[in-house]
Formats: structure tokens, C-alpha cells, sequence
């Protein structure tokens, strides 16, 4: 059956059965069981069941003992906990949202945990296990505020992903410049933030155990409050059920839940999803696991056998020494990735794509001025850029560089810095040039390539090369990043243009593939040597560092060939952007004319990711930005959204590398810290409008 996006509750009000459900829990018992027997006989020690055996019953030797009771007995039962705490909190966000996708991972509990460590991090105080808990769940429940704040309980399924997203996305960046700036007192928390089940004893198992208890003990005496919302916040307030207390409070204890797990194994990817959305289908044919106090405890079964099943898989499939050093957490997010990606393309959606603000035209004037003023900018930011970093240089200077008579030092640093300016100029041009044709195309005004995947694809394909092929070039790189986002380009709109790139098929199979992606890269920055996964980090984060000439050949031409495309074409974007009838009905092959502006949407996005890493939200700001500024008259917002992407950018790299010198900050991280909050206010707006 397929799913619907828009099912008012998480669970339907009917059931065909009221017997099977004790078969069916038991199977699920069995089932873990089963997997747990399997995870303490696998590991890099040579210990296998007949040890574990012994271990168990007290006939072991003293070094087959440690390793069961220190090492697999306690990763065992971390597995068996985060498991099920965070089937059980996806389970309750879903219910009192009435939303299919609510879980810690599109709510960005995990991110906001993320960056609550960090921040304490930063500090240089060493916390304890149940202060840093504390900590993760104040970080936690604020990020998952602020997503049900803006996308609104029971509504918008969609806006709840790009709102989790890009909380996600700044969060994380403002988190990894903390890392950066602050390596000795942060150190470990990159590793903890891939998600992994390994543990050293039971210390950690026994002091997250009671945070669970508590979570689960609340939310079963809630149950009957949470059942009634299913039945609409009318209804339940007719039945003397208080709405927004009973929301506010299960969401408080679905944050405590996460919180255990994120403290106790860091971020375990979409199991707060996956494991509801299985028991779904159950809960449609037994009447018992329709009820909260009896899905819930079958949802915790289902999400400790996800979590078993990934971690026995991981290392059934790859050789135990290389399993040992991959987190728990890249496995669940790509099979939570692909589940989203099925969901995705199976929903039925029948709201159409919205077209972008309908802007009033503005005057010539208005436009003719405003290109003037960019252009300005743009130009006292380039200087600027070529003149400031950790060397102060002079107009003079760069006169003598340009005749080949500045000295040997100065001639390092411009032929360093130049190179660095032009990658940032063409990439933001580039990255907005491409926010701009997507988001015409989709008629979706929140769409942009690094939302949908596309970024996230080219990203993927670079950094294995970077990580997998010794002293690769910059013409390879950018051959990787062009491969890759093709790929991620036909799953994207391959799937979402069925039915006419409706916005939450769209939206949810690129948040998909951004993700899956994104735990591709984790697992390859990991299994690299150190040398590489540094390069591969440095160049993620949107940096120009080390940029050469040669490297922006590529993706200057695809922004000349761009612009110019953009420009011949530009009435044709005006009517792809209109409606799907208008362009027919003058002649106008649409899926011809859709299909190319994306294939040109993907390379400039392609070649930008190539020359400077994974830049964010430039795709969004700089074109909702241009529209707000001329009108959405294609002939004006393709030149100033092409300008101000070329200043966000530029000004980005500019800020990232003079801030904090000699030290730097990638523009990605600025971009993705400016961007996220006007991203934030365009879902504000959208919803009051």
C-alpha cells in the first residue's frame, strides 16, 4: 500500500484483527534474540560461540572473559537500548505531530545534541556521563522546538524535513567550526557524532538505563492523552484531554529518550523513522498495536533489531578489523536513507508544486540600479579579498604581480590567494545559477541543489576519489564530482518527476540521497588513511584552500555556457515557471525544456562542488533574494541572483580566512551559518502566508 504524506495520524483508527499480535511480538522477541546471540560471537578477537559459551557460564580463561564481559556483552546491550529508546521516541513524535517523518533525525534533536557537546566542548570542562547528558538533551529538545515551531504540528510534512534540514545543516556547521577552532578540548566528538554501539564495560549502559525508564514510564502513563490526539485536537479537547500540555510533554520525554541514546552511542541515523513506519503496517491489521502502550513496546523491538541487525550485517559483509573502526551509525542511516527514498517515491501526493513569490515587476530603473550597487560590491569584495588574509598586500602590489615585478613573497601569496578568490566567485555565481533553474523548473521556491541531493552527489563522487586515489588531480576531481551528481540527479528527478515534480516527492527523495550520500562520505573519510580523510574534511568544508588556476578551468566554462543558456532561454524559464498548462498551450515542449535546464542545473552544481567543496543555501538565498529585489522576470533575477551569489560566496571565503588567521574557516560553514537563519524565515513566511 502506499504511503500518504499527509495521513492526519501515524497509526489508523481501525484493525482487520484482534488476535495475532502475541504471535507477532513473540516472533519479534525471537527475532532479537536471535541477532543479540549473533552480535557477542562477532568481533576482531578470535572468540567465537563455544568461548562466548564458556564466558558466560564461568569456564572461560581470564582473557576470553574480558573480552565477552567488557567488550561485546556491553555492545550488546548498547544496541538493545539505543534500539529501542529511539524506536519508541520516533513513535511518540510521530503520534502527537501526526506527521509520518517527525523522528530525532528530521526533528534535529541529534544535531542539536551535537552541538550543545560542542559548545561545552569549546569550553575545555570535562564532563561527567550524566552531565554531558543533560547537556545533549537541553541542545536536543531546543533544536526539536524550533523544527515543530516552524513547520507546525499535524501540517506539513515537508516543510518538517527542509525545516530539520537546514537546522541540521547550520547546526552541524557551526558545531564543526568549534572543532576546528578548539581541536584539544573537542577532541573526540567527530567520532562520536558518526553513532557507534562499541562500549567499554557496562558503565555507560547502566547509567543511560534509568533516563530510559523514565522516558518509557511517562510516555506509557500518557498513553491515553496521545490516543486521543489521534483523533483530532477538537475531538481530543472534547474529551478533556489538554492538547498542547500533552504535546509539549511527550515531546519532552521523546527528547529524553534520544538523549540516552545520543549520550550513551552518539547519533544512531533513522532508526526513530524507520522502525514506526514498519510496525505501520501491523498496527493496520492488529488492533492491539493501534493503541500507544501496546506499539510502543513493539516499535522498541522493532528499532533493537534494526540496530542489532545493522551492526551484525556490517560485519557479515566486511572483514572484521575494517567493521571494528565503522560506526553503527553510517549503517542506519543508509538503510534509513533507501527506506526514505521507497516512502518517497511511493507517496501519493496530490498537491501540485507552488509556484515561486509572485513578486510585483519592478521598474528598469530599480533593476538597472540594483545591478549597478552588485556590482560595486562585488568588485570592493574581490579587492579586498586579494588584498587581506594572514598577509596584508597593497594595490600596488597586485599592479606589480600583474606586471610580473612583485618580489618572490609577494608573488607566493598572490599566486596562492588569486586562484582562491576566482573558485569562490565562480562557485557562488555558479551555485546560484543553478538554485535559480531548479527552482523554476520545480516551481518550488525552497528547492536548491544541495537540498536535493545533487550537492551532496557530487560531493560523494570527489571525495572517492580523493580519499581512494593517490595525488588524483583537479580535472579527475571534478570528473568524480560531474559522475556522481548525475547519479543523484536521475534518482532525484527521475522519481519526483512522476506526476510533475510534486513538492514532497521531490523534496523527500532528495533529503534521501542528501543523506545517503552524506553517510557515504562519513564511511569513506573513515576507512581512508589520515592524510586523506584530512584533505577530504578540509575540502567538505567548502574551503578554496590550495586552488589553482587549472582548477577552475571547468567550472568557469560551465558558468559561460550557463549564462549564457540561462540568458537565450530566459522566456522559456518564464513559462516553465508558470504553470504546467501555459507553456502547451504556446507550443512549449515542457519535459524537453524541464530537462534540460536541470541537466544544466546539475553540471554547474557539479563543477562548483569540484572547485570548492560542498557549498550550502547559496542556490536558495541568492535567487529568492534577486526575486525580492527585481521582480521574477527571468531577463533581471538571472544576473543579480548570479552577482549576489558570486558576494555571499566570496565574501564567505573572505570572512572564513581573515577572521581568525592564520587559522581558517571553509565557506561552506559561513555560508551554511547565513544561510540557515534566512532559510528559516522563508518557512516563517510561507506558513503565515
Amino acid at each position: 500500500m502506499a504511503v500518504t504524506a499527509t495521513t492526519p495520524a501515524t497509526r489508523p483508527p481501525t484493525a482487520t484483527s484482534r488476535t495475532g499480535a502475541a504471535p507477532v511480538t513473540a516472533a519479534l522477541i525471537l527475532l532479537v534474540v536471535a541477532l543479540a546471540v549473533v552480535d557477542i560471537t562477532q568481533g576482531t578477537a578470535a572468540v567465537g560461540a563455544p568461548e562466548v559459551w564458556k564466558a558466560l557460564t564461568g569456564r572461560a580463561d581470564a582473557s576470553d572473559a574480558s573480552v565477552v564481559v567488557a567488550s561485546r556483552l556491553p555492545r550488546m546491550a548498547a544496541g538493545l537500548l539505543v534500539g529501542a529508546v529511539l524506536g519508541m521516541a520516533g513513535a511518540a513524535l510521530q503520534a502527537v505531530s501526526r506527521n509520518v517523518l517527525a523522528s530525532p533525525d528530521t526533528l534535529a534533536v541529534n544535531a542539536g545534541s551535537y552541538f550543545a557537546l560542542g559548545l561545552a566542548g569549546a569550553t575545555g570542562v570535562s564532563l561527567p556521563l550524566l552531565a554531558s547528558s543533560g547537556i545533549a538533551f537541553t541542545g536536543g529538545l531546543a533544536a526539536a522546538a524550533v523544527v515543530l515551531g516552524l513547520s507546525g504540528l499535524g501540517t506539513g510534512t515537508v516543510r518538517l524535513v527542509l525545516a530539520g534540514s537546514a537546522l541540521t545543516l547550520g547546526l552541524t556547521a557551526v558545531t564543526e567550526g568549534l572543532l576546528l577552532l578548539f581541536p584539544q578540548q573537542t577532541e573526540g566528538i567527530y567520532h562520536w557524532n558518526q553513532g557507534s554501539i562499541a562500549q567499554n564495560g557496562f558503565d555507560g549502559v547502566l547509567q543511560m538505563l534509568p533516563i530510559a525508564v523514565v522516558g518509557l514510564v511517562g510516555l506509557l502513563l500518557l498513553a491515553r492523552r496521545i490516543d486521543a490526539l489521534a483523533l483530532g485536537d477538537d475531538a481530543a479537547r472534547g474529551l478533556g484531554v489538554p492538547v498542547r500540555a500533552t504535546r509539549l510533554t511527550a515531546v519532552v520525554l521523546a527528547a529524553l529518550l534520544s538523549t540516552a541514546a545520543v549520550t550513551l552511542a552518539g547519533p544512531i541515523g533513522f532508526v526513530g523513522l524507520c522502525a514506526p513506519a514498519l510496525v505501520r503496517p501491523l498496527a493496520r491489521r492488529f488492533c492491539a498495536f493501534t493503541r500507544t502502550r501496546g506499539n510502543l513496546p513493539v516499535v522498541g523491538l522493532t528499532g533493537a533489531a534494526l540496530v542489532l541487525g545493522s551492526d551484525v550485517l556490517l560485519r557479515v559483509l566486511v572483514p572484521s578489523d575494517v567493521a571494528v573502526g565503522v560506526p553503527t551509525g553510517i549503517v542506519t542511516s543508509l538503510v534509513g536513507a533507501v527506506f526514505l527514498i521507497v516512502m518517497a517515491s511511493r507517496t501519493r501526493d496530490t498537491a501540485a508544486a507552488s509556484a515561486p513569490d509572485r513578486l510585483h515587476i519592478r521598474s528598469r530603473a530599480v533593476f538597472l540600479t540594483t545591478t549597478a550597487v552588485l556590482v560595486v560590491v562585488l568588485v570592493g569584495v574581490v579587492i579586498a579579498a586579494v588584498l587581506l588574509g594572514d598577509a596584508q598586500l597593497l594595490l600596488g602590489d597586485v599592479v606589480n604581480w600583474l606586471r610580473g615585478q612583485a618580489g618572490q613573497t609577494t608573488a607566493f601569496v598572490l599566486d596562492t590567494r588569486v586562484p582562491r578568490v576566482l573558485a569562490a566567485l565562480f562557485a557562488g555565481a555558479a551555485l546560484a545559477l543553478a538554485g535559480t533553474l531548479v527552482q523554476a523548473v520545480t516551481r518550488n521556491p525552497l528547492a536548491e541543489p544541495s537540498i536535493l541531493g545533487v550537492s551532496g552527489g557530487a560531493a560523494l563522487g570527489a571525495v572517492l576519489l580523493v580519499t581512494t586515489v593517490p595525488m588524483v588531480g583537479s580535472w579527475s576531481v571534478a570528473g568524480g564530482a560531474f559522475a556522481g551528481a548525475a547519479v543523484s540527479s536521475v534518482l532525484v528527478f527521475g522519481l519526483a518527476a512522476r506526476g510533475g515534480f510534486q513538492q514532497n516527492r521531490l523534496v523527500l527523495v532528495g533529503f534521501g540521497v542528501a543523506t545517503g550520500a552524506a553517510a557515504l562520505i562519513s564511511l569513506l573519510i573513515i576507512l581512508t588513511d589520515p592524510f586523506n580523510a584530512i584533505k577530504a574534511l578540509t575540502w567538505l568544508s567548502g574551503s578554496t584552500y590550495g586552488r589553482t588556476l587549472p582548477d577552475i578551468v571547468p567550472l568557469a566554462a560551465v558558468l559561460v555556457v550557463g549564462v549564457v543558456v540561462a540568458a537565450a532561454r530566459r522566456t522559456e524559464l518564464d513559462l516553465v515557471s508558470l504553470d504546467e498548462d501555459t507553456p502547451r498551450l504556446l507550443g512549449l515542449n515542457l519535459g524537453r525544456g524541464r530537462l534540460g535546464f536541470l541537466v544544466l542545473a546539475v553540471l554547474l552544481s557539479a563543477a562548483a562542488v569540484a572547485a570548492a567543496g560542498t557549498i550550502g543555501f547559496v542556490g536558495l538565498v541568492a535567487p529568492h533574494a534577486a526575486r525580492a529585489l527585481v521582480g521574477r522576470q527571468h531577463a533581471r533575477v538571472v544576473p543579480v541572483a548570479v552577482l549576489l551569489g558570486a558576494v555571499l560566496v566570496c565574501t564567505a571565503d573572505l570572512v572564513g580566512r581573515t577572521v581568525i588567521a592564520p587559522a581558517q574557516l571553509g565557506a561552506g560553514m559561513m555560508t551554511a551559518i547565513i544561510g540557515t537563519p534566512y532559510f528559516l524565515y522563508l518557512l516563517v513566511r510561507s506558513r503565515r502566508g
